[in-house]
């Protein structure tokens, strides 16, 4: 204990105290620094909030050198804030390379700004869902089938990014499709990976539609090496199912002016005013 007791004490006590302070104060190229240092730690996160923190801290590095090079004549803090620098600045090559290759199409961007985005999805991960489609975006010409009942197999998912789809069965009109709207969100959720199927409705474009697809192997391959794109997936394709199920109840009726109302099940609602009986 005695050991240790004067190992402290030498650590501590061991170095002259301050007895003066120095009355002048340091030079402007260390106050900037200090300053851009705590701007720097300000930053925030993802890719441009990197950016912003090893830019700045950089900086702050590069005055502290200046300053230990000018001012304090000192080498050992010169080489510290130098090498810190280097750090700063290598590093913030790398993340603007890796900004650059993270770039979208148009259309690529629009979904990822009006799905992903406000779903807190990082670039990174948003770059693996659109190289498992090959970034592709297909073209659907008016009055083209994408799915025929009975025939087509149920073998992708697809997310429209522009035009309308309409959905029939048996050549009844059910519902619309709109753009950020899965075409087969019900006939995926209806089906295991192991499992095979074909489309109970007919899909026939309205306008010329351009659409997004994942086959559905390769869909499956990147859900299991990554948990986190497979529960978002259900999120998305749960909240897609849900619309077109209440755009479905719209055109539920039971007679005499009463809409069956999918979310209560058990009751009726009138949809239309009740006509007063006439008197005879």
């Amino acid at each position: 204990m005695g050991e240790n007791a004067s190992f402290w004490e030498s650590l501590i006590y061991a170095h002259p105290t301050c007895t003066t302070w120095k009355q002048e104060a340091e030079g402007s190229i260390y106050h900037l620094a200090s300053i851009l240092f705590v701007v720097g730690f300000m930053g925030g996160s993802g890719f441009f909030g990197l950016l912003y923190v090893f830019s700045l801290l950089g900086l702050g590095f590069l005055c502290s050198s200046v300053w230990a090079w000018l001012d304090v004549c000192a080498a050992d803090i010169f080489s510290w804030n130098f090498i810190l620098f280097t750090i700063c600045f290598v590093q913030f090559i790398y993340v603007t390379y890796q900004v650059r290759s993270v770039a979208f199409d148009r259309e690529f961007q629009e979904i990822y700004s009006a799905l992903f985005q406000p779903l807190g999805i990082s670039l990174t991960v948003y770059r693996k869902i659109v190289l498992c489609c090959d970034a592709e975006v297909i073209t659907l010409e008016k009055e083209h089938c994408y799915a025929m009942q009975g025939k087509t197999p149920i073998d992708k998912l697809s997310l429209l990014v522009s035009g309308r789809i309409r959905v029939t069965v048996d050549g009844e009109f059910l519902h619309y499709i709109f753009p950020l709207q899965f075409l087969d969100s019900p006939e995926w959720d209806s089906l295991r990976p192991t499992e095979e199927g074909i489309f109970q409705v007919t899909l026939t474009a309205e306008t010329d539609c351009r659409y997004v697809a994942w086959r559905r192997k390769k869909l499956y391959l990147l859900f299991a090496k990554h948990r986190f794109i497979s529960r978002l997936f259900s999120i998305l394709i749960g909240s897609d199912i849900a619309e077109k199920l209440y755009a479905l109840n719209d055109r539920v009726h039971v007679g005499q002016g009463f809409r069956y109302d999918i979310r209560l099940p058990n009751f009726y609602h009138v949809a239309l005013p009740e006509t007063p009986p006439v008197q005879p």
